[in-house]
């Protein structure tokens, strides 16, 4: 089986990217501009491509940017501090995003004779994010069996999504993926930011998973208030 990976440039796709090349079952890499907020994160899912010697095709979807009002991704809001947890994280939602980046994915795929399209959605994404969630993704699939009936059979494949972001961290260490060479933070500075929620939830991942995190934060001492506030341990 060759599957087509949505990669972003962020830990989990790319652990997702390496992943699917441990087994043999790499068979391309697509990316998504879509007016986000900076767009090195995509450099960084070029260079996972480049070292795992498949194709990266970076799709423009920016001539829709102007209609993605709303969100602290898309539009001029000031992306909110804290946990993914917290209420003020639905500021990040851009609606449908996964769905119009799947469609396109599905759309791709049988073309190139692949069977599969992979992306790398997790438990910790769906308390705010409703096209992260298992059911989605089920319905998701369902909908492109029907779209493609009597053309291709494609899966979807999302073999994080019942897991944590502490379990992808941990497979990342397994797999050697070069954690220093994906981006997560929403704020797209010198370095991460250590206080939007991609920043404070990458922290805890890697805490949780108790495996070494070689990101450098600007902010080295938010994630460690919150979790005294919370009165947390890790």
């Amino acid at each position: 089986m060759k599957v087509l990976a949505i990669v972003s440039g962020g830990l989990d796709s790319i652990t997702l990217a390496y992943l699917l090349a441990r087994d043999n079952q790499l068979g391309g890499i697509i990316s998504f501009d879509y007016g986000q907020r900076h767009k090195k994160e995509i450099a960084f899912a070029a260079l996972a491509a480049q070292r795992l010697g498949t194709s990266h095709a970076i799709i423009d979807l920016t001539s829709i940017t102007a209609h993605l009002k709303g969100s602290a991704l898309t539009d001029s809001i000031a992306v909110p501090d804290g946990h993914y947890a917290e209420e003020s994280m639905k500021q990040t939602i851009v609606p449908n995003r996964n769905a119009m980046m799947l469609a396109i994915a599905y759309g791709i795929a049988p073309a190139q004779n692949l069977d599969a399209v992979a992306i790398g959605i997790h438990t910790g994404d769906h308390f705010i994010y409703p096209d992260c969630r298992p059911d989605f993704a089920a319905s998701f699939e369902a909908m492109e069996q029907k779209a493609l009936e009597g053309v291709a059979s494609i899966k979807l494949l999302t073999p994080f999504i019942t897991g944590t972001k502490a379990d992808i961290a941990r497979q990342a260490h397994t797999l050697n993926v070069p954690i220093a060479d994906t981006w997560s933070c929403y704020k797209g500075g010198a370095v991460h930011c250590g206080r939007c929620g991609t920043c404070v939830e990458r922290r805890e991942a890697f805490a949780l998973s108790h495996t070494q995190d070689p990101t450098l934060y600007e902010d080295q001492n938010f994630w460690l208030e919150e979790c005294r506030k919370k009165g947390a341990t890790l």
